[in-house]
């Protein structure tokens, strides 16, 4: 049975200092929940997020990491490095690193092969833009997407991976999403996953909403059968607006 999953995405926000008062001000309001919860702090602050909460049920998670084991790649952070400090699952390819990083399929790839090699869990991010949307091309985009980096892997492979559908043409345009809209492209994702791995694989893996969920549109995004939580931005660096998220389930 998949697992409903809240992770939030504090992408480059807090200071040491702010990131301690995020974990306390998460830690007093935790409870127990019918997700998975996760924060992911910045590299500084892994950490100090992992002692913070390790008693606790919320886990810690990294933003990214490099394909490469080690070497000269100045500013990068290797899987080894990440499992050195307690962290156990990380995001690749969310859209801010395909858009500013260039971050391709085929580098992204690269990236699942390493995570995996090294037992950590991957949230594999992917989604269309304006454009593609605008144009009716937003299946082939994803589609694509998910097929350049993610079917060279054996069908084992998918208990260690959950998948993140952003709507990117949503986030910050402008342009609103529908819950029904959500659900819709879920579903032609876990159809797509059928297709080449079978109903089995496709019904076990987790696939997160990341489309600008907040505390007012939660709950009905989470009552779509295909959306099994959300991959959360903005809405993540305040405890009492992420609980919300959270407690939607």
């Amino acid at each position: 049975m998949r697992k409903n999953i809240v992770a939030g995405n504090w992408k480059m926000n807090n200071d040491l200092v702010q990131t301690a008062s995020l974990l306390n001000d998460l830690q007093a309001k935790e409870k127990t929940s019918n997700a998975e919860v996760m924060v992911a702090p910045t590299f500084t602050n892994l950490y100090l997020a992992y002692e913070t909460l390790k008693t606790s049920s919320i886990e810690v998670i990294a933003q990214n990491m490099h394909f490469a084991e080690s070497g000269a790649y100045t500013g990068e952070i290797s899987a080894s490095m990440l499992k050195s400090v307690g962290i156990k699952t990380v995001i690749l390819g969310h859209s801010e690193r395909r858009e500013y990083f260039n971050e391709t399929d085929e580098s992204l790839a690269k990236k699942v092969d390493t995570a995996l090699a090294h037992d950590l869990r991957v949230i594999f991010c992917f989604g269309e833009v304006l454009a593609d949307r605008k144009s009716d091309n937003q299946e082939a985009v994803v589609e694509s997407q998910i097929s350049n980096a993610l079917f060279h892997l054996n069908a084992d492979a998918f208990k260690n991976i959950v998948l993140a559908y952003e709507p990117v043409w949503a986030i910050g345009t402008g342009e609103t999403a529908s819950p029904e809209q959500a659900q819709d492209m879920h579903a032609f994702i876990r159809k797509t996953l059928a297709t080449k791995y079978g109903s089995d694989v496709a019904n076990s893996v987790s696939i997160l909403y990341g489309g600008s969920c907040k505390p007012g549109n939660a709950k009905e995004i989470f009552s779509k059968p295909d959306v099994d939580g959300g991959l959360i931005g903005g809405a993540a660096l305040n405890a009492d607006d992420f609980f919300a998220i959270v407690n939607a389930f």
